[in-house]
């Protein structure tokens, strides 16, 4: 008889994993010297200083979690490399006080460019994240004679790291079915039957990740919104439905106004779970810390922002303009999009950093008090 099945865990597990650690507060981290995650991770590029320097800044600032993708390429052409080097990032950001969350797939192949192994391009001058390669890349997710190199690959990753403290969560698939790319001109959309392989690619991680019994909580964000003035409801594909269905806990992506990421949080706190948003914060659209970041605490939902350093993916720079009409357009158009400090360590604004560090402080010292 096949043995049964792991089990998504029930309302009561997720919670007190949630009730038994202080409020997050994280980032997403791509370091300034990496054009995309595959310059990141693999051997030559690896760059630890700038890693343990700039996951040292958001650390001095308050934050107390990171988010940062894997590359499936780096574990083909360099495994034990990729494993290390993962180990070493857990044990940099460990030792500075934040817990990681590693994302495996990821769809966001916004430069247009399927992920090739080697040196990477440099970026494309005024383009926002213009080098942005997806992990394995669209055109693989296609091809289902590739999937069983999927399978290896992520569970290997997860069963190197399985029961590592350190280790938040796994975020198994960032945005599955995106098909945007970028452009100086604006936008495009790849071909519109990705959605219907990243559908069942994402169904098929869940499983084989479960099967290796992670101690962590599993998880992938609902991202589709709808746009600004729609009456349409949130994370009401199927992609997302299903994302919701399947994971441990509650994530999404927000870029928006305050009063639609409270409405989003309304929403999905009817699931009764734990909440996080894994993306936000887009100051042209409203996004901002200065107003949301509050929100997020005060309702109990974890929440990473967008970047960190400015740097090579330039995603100080604004969405194509089209994009960005879609999310609302703000009242200050010259701010920076992403991203919290300069290259030198400096806060983009003092002001937001300052609310970072005071609201982390309160959740650590009300936690510690009970």
């Amino acid at each position: 008889m096949a043995p049964t099945p792991p089990m998504k865990w029930s309302v009561e597990q997720a919670k007190a994993w949630w009730d038994a650690r202080p409020w997050v507060c994280g980032f997403n981290f791509l370091p300034s010297s990496a054009v995309n995650f595959l310059e990141m991770w693999m051997a030559d590029t690896f760059d630890r200083e700038t890693i343990a320097r700039e996951l040292g800044w958001a650390a001095k600032t308050g934050f107390n979690a990171v988010r940062v993708n894997p590359h499936f390429l780096v574990w083909k052409h360099d495994r034990d490399g990729l494993i290390a080097r993962m180990a070493w990032f857990l044990q940099t950001a460990s030792a500075l006080g934040l817990d990681t969350v590693f994302v495996p797939f990821d769809d966001c192949e916004f430069g247009g460019e399927t992920a090739q192994y080697g040196p990477q391009p440099d970026p494309v001058e005024n383009v926002h994240n213009s080098r942005a390669v997806a992990s394995p890349g669209r055109a693989r997710v296609m091809d289902r004679a590739n999937w069983g190199d999927f399978e290896s690959y992520v569970r290997d990753l997860v069963r190197s790291f399985r029961n590592d403290p350190r280790v938040l969560f796994w975020d198994l698939y960032n945005e599955p079915g995106n098909r945007m790319i970028f452009t100086k001109d604006g936008f495009a959309q790849f071909d519109a039957a990705l959605e219907r392989h990243s559908l069942a690619l994402m169904v098929d991680v869940f499983s084989w990740v479960r099967a290796e019994t992670p101690e962590q909580p599993l998880t992938v964000g609902a991202w589709h919104t709808p746009p600004v003035g729609s009456d349409q409801l949130p994370f009401e594909t199927e992609i997302d439905r299903m994302a919701l269905q399947l994971s441990d806990i509650v994530t999404f992506h927000a870029y928006c106004d305050r009063p639609r990421a409270a409405a989003f949080i309304d929403h999905l706190a009817l699931l009764g779970r734990p909440m996080l948003s894994t993306e936000w914060m887009a100051r042209a659209i409203g996004s901002r810390i200065a107003d949301q970041l509050e929100l997020y605490h005060s309702r109990k939902v974890g929440c990473f922002n967008w970047g960190l350093v400015k740097g090579r993916t330039q995603t100080h720079l604004p969405w194509p303009a089209a994009l960005v009409e879609q999310h609302g357009r703000g009242d200050e158009q010259e701010v920076w999009f992403h991203d919290i400090f300069w290259p030198d360590g400096t806060p983009y604004d003092p002001a937001e950093t300052g609310l970072i560090a005071e609201l982390t402080a309160i959740r650590h010292n009300s936690s510690a008090a009970e």
